[in-house]
């Protein structure tokens, strides 16, 4: 079930209304609902998968409750590595068994041996990328003793299943959710509002803009040899900015509905393409994805001790594994590695930890040093994207040698301009309201800054654009395919 969708339109009051006037009381039944609004949710899609989520969320319970009852080191870890098995091995076969079992072929071939392996024809199952990690969080916080692990397995299906993130994140962590679920929740005013407020914000970035403007990186990149460097260039800048609308547009209605359900979910996207530098660009996107490699993969590694060298090196294996994260093909491989090499400069010559505050905190624009910085970061993200965007490593090279060929100085062909334009006057919007609100959490809070009369006719307005531009042909968010 999408959240652009119709059905997700009856879906989502129906919950609302049961979970609010018809189990309010007690807290063990809002919960048990909200466990049956996740079954429903992401049974809409499949409910052959359920099987899955049910299995890895028994596991990390049984193994949490072990946790607690065990003292002895080799029998934690022992416990703590059949969570891990269960987790990641589901997660290995159905999105990584024919990647390696392809790369073992061709190596072993090129070795003078051709070994009898099979590729499966597997279907991905929407969110395992997602709601394994989430719930890899639990085990791993109970074995460090940062969480006591729940009594209740209601509560802890409740945390996993809750359908306002389940698919597509922020992926959360255990010890901020769980005590969320464990203790009463009341219906705030307030809280409602602005959810309700980032739900429509969402709503525009992925209908007005993402949608509008995915056709023309599909044409592209999928036939590169057909079109020149500046389609090339194009394709790629219209890219960086789909994706960013498509999935922090889920990231603000998922936040949005769980302010609707009395919960606060941790911000996935703090306007990334106002970064000045490659740093503070990836503090600021897939928040919860970097932060949970920082936290279990960066850290055990040594994280920033042991001199810049090491730093460097558990750096470069963090980007490398976030980009096998997102897909299992080379060119998502090659993505990580290259926005490891924009990084690690600042390892070794800049400071990581050099813009803590919002660029022009108290000036309407930015110093020439900010906006140059702004654009320099830009375009090495967007280098990175083309390899992201790509179907292969192959498609992605031949993109960088169109645009590298006397072609880019061509004016690109403009297909479908009509939602071209809607693309240009949605981005428009976008990075104005954003900017205006950088300091705050999404581009819609306008509280005591606008008047009432003037927020209104805002909200209208963007209700106006997402009914009347919205393609028929809007599809999946990007981030359901990882």
């Amino acid at each position: 079930m999408l959240f652009n969708s119709i059905e997700f339109a009856v879906f989502l009051p129906i919950v609302f209304l049961l979970y609010w006037y018809v189990f309010e009381r007690p807290l063990r039944l809002q919960n048990l609902l909200l466990i049956a609004a996740g079954v429903v949710f992401y049974g809409w899609w499949d409910w052959r998968f359920l099987g899955l989520l049910l299995f890895t969320s028994g596991v990390d319970y049984l193994v949490a409750r072990g946790l607690m009852r065990v003292e002895r080191p080799a029998r934690r870890k022992l416990l703590l590595g059949l969570s891990l098995a269960a987790n990641l091995g589901l997660l290995g076969f159905f999105k990584y068994y024919n990647f390696f079992a392809e790369g073992f072929h061709r190596a072993f071939t090129f070795l003078g041996h051709a070994p009898d392996l099979h590729t499966l024809h597997i279907v991905l199952p929407v969110g395992i990328s997602f709601y394994t990690f989430q719930s890899l969080s639990y085990t791993i916080d109970v074995y460090r003793r940062d969480l006591e692990a729940t009594r209740d397995p209601i509560t802890f299906f409740a945390f996993v299943g809750f359908f306002s993130q389940l698919l597509a994140g922020p992926i959360e962590r255990a010890r901020h959710m769980v005590p969320q679920f464990e203790r009463p929740r009341t219906f705030r005013t307030d809280l409602a509002r602005d959810g309700l407020r980032q739900i429509l914000w969402g709503l525009f970035k992925k209908v007005v803009i993402a949608d509008n403007c995915s056709f023309y990186p599909d044409l592209v990149f999928g036939d590169p040899a057909a079109y020149g460097g500046s389609a090339h260039l194009l394709a790629t800048v219209i890219f960086a900015f789909q994706i960013y609308c498509d999935f922090s547009g889920y990231s603000d209605m998922a936040l949005g509905i769980a302010k609707l359900f009395g919960f606060e979910l941790m911000r996935n996207f703090a306007y990334p393409y106002f970064s000045r530098s490659v740093a503070e660009f990836w503090q600021r996107w897939h928040i919860s994805l970097n932060t949970w490699f920082r936290d279990y993969l960066y850290i055990p590694l040594g994280g920033s001790r042991g001199g810049r060298w090491a730093v460097a090196r558990n750096t470069f294996i963090i980007f490398a594994v976030s980009g096998l994260w997102h897909g299992a093909a080379w060119h998502f491989v090659v993505w990580g590695v290259v926005s490891a090499l924009f990084f690690l400069p600042l390892v070794f010559f800049g400071d990581r930890k050099r813009y803590v505050r919002p660029p022009a905190e108290w000036r309407w624009l930015p110093s020439l040093r900010e906006a140059g910085g702004m654009a320099f970061t830009f375009m090495l993200v967007c280098i990175a994207w083309v390899f992201f965007r790509a179907t292969s490593l192959d498609h992605a090279l031949l993109a960088f040698d169109r645009m590298a060929s006397d072609s880019l100085f061509s004016l690109p062909p403009l297909e479908r301009p009509k939602s071209l334009k809607i693309f240009v006057l949605g981005t428009a919007i976008m990075l104005v309201l954003e900017w205006m609100n950088r300091g705050r959490e999404h581009g819609l809070q306008l509280d005591g800054r606008w008047s009432r009369p003037l927020r209104l006719a805002l909200y209208y307005g963007l209700v106006a654009l997402i009914v009347l531009y919205a393609p028929s042909d809007g599809g999946d968010f990007i981030y359901f395919q990882f």
